[in-house]
């Protein structure tokens, strides 16, 4: 069926859709970050969704497995890995090239590759180069990818019978602590998600009578190995649990869902929104005392 819509009963993995909407199989992405976290959980999300897509992430390696374990599961979906260092705006521009040259088009931008460097600290004790460096991937790199998916996104062709138009959906990862303070300092990483933040939102405005839509994902924290790593007592892990009202960190697949919205149709109407999906985050002052009964759900990437 062309075009997006939501599915009117709940559908199981094997179904492919989630109960989410669904992007037409005649839609084109370009993934940044697509080797691991949101990136891969999102590129396999989308692959289950009969959408072919560019995977761009500066280990190549583990763009092609991302795109490995797509040709194994969906083999009608093509999945072209290509390595990106954000910071540069020739391999930018690269990957959408290939995604113009390869499929046509260009439908939707995911500038999702970012860093969050181990020598953050606070503004007396960070470095410069590790300030410079989160600035040029968090928020130059978010940038090249706005500015040259503009370009391609312009130029795309129109055909209502595959529900194909000009213009597109871009969506930049940015995080909750571009819009919440934190005693737990990494200021270069919290300031260059606020400035993706306001990036996203003058671009929605620019850009909105073009049908380029720009929206901001903004995450509150996940479960990941690197966390976890860090959070390594109990006194590190509860003095942030204690803000969660789920009781739980967030997982990538929770993330991907959030993204393959702002990417269907069925957000036509969204644009320059700070997308939080924090479990509730932003929104408490106290939370409830107890346990959930619901366990987090699956990503893909597990199964």
């Amino acid at each position: 069926m062309p075009g997006l819509r939501l599915p009117h009963k709940l559908y199981t993995v094997e179904d492919l859709t989630c109960a989410f909407p669904v992007v037409s199989n005649a839609k084109i992405a370009l993934i940044t970050g697509a080797g691991s976290g949101i990136g891969l959980e999102t590129s396999l999300l989308f692959a289950s969704e009969g959408c072919s897509s560019v995977l761009a992430d500066i280990n190549l390696e583990a763009a092609q497995k991302t795109a490995q374990r797509i040709h194994e599961r969906y083999p009608d979906v093509k999945a072209i890995p290509i390595k990106c260092d954000v910071s540069k705006e020739a391999e930018v521009e690269a990957c959408v090239n290939k995604a113009v040259e390869e499929f046509g088009r260009l439908d939707i931008v995911f500038n999702n590759a970012g860093i969050m460097h181990p020598k953050d600290d606070d503004a007396l004790n960070t470095d410069e180069k590790v300030w410079d460096l989160t600035q040029e991937i968090n928020v130059k790199g978010v940038w090249f990818g706005c500015k040259h998916a503009i370009k391609a996104m312009r130029a795309n062709p129109t055909d209502e019978s595959k529900g194909l138009h000009v213009g597109g959906s871009v969506i930049n990862t940015a995080s909750f602590v571009g819009k919440m303070g934190a005693a737990t300092p990494q200021i270069a990483y919290t300031t260059s998600k606020g400035a993706v933040l306001a990036m996203t939102r003058e671009l929605a405005m620019v850009h909105a009578k073009e049908g380029i839509r720009f929206n901001a994902l903004c995450p509150g924290p996940l479960q990941t190995p690197l966390l976890m790593d860090f959070l390594d007592t109990p006194e590190k892990l509860n003095r942030r649990l204690t803000h969660l009202p789920m009781g739980r960190f967030g997982e990538a697949i929770e993330q991907a869902r959030g993204v393959l919205f702002l990417a269907s149709d069925e957000s036509s109407y969204i644009t320059g929104m700070d997308f939080l999906v924090d479990g509730g985050l932003s929104a408490c002052y106290v939370t409830a005392e107890g346990t959930s009964p619901l366990p987090p759900p699956r990503g893909l990437a597990s199964q």
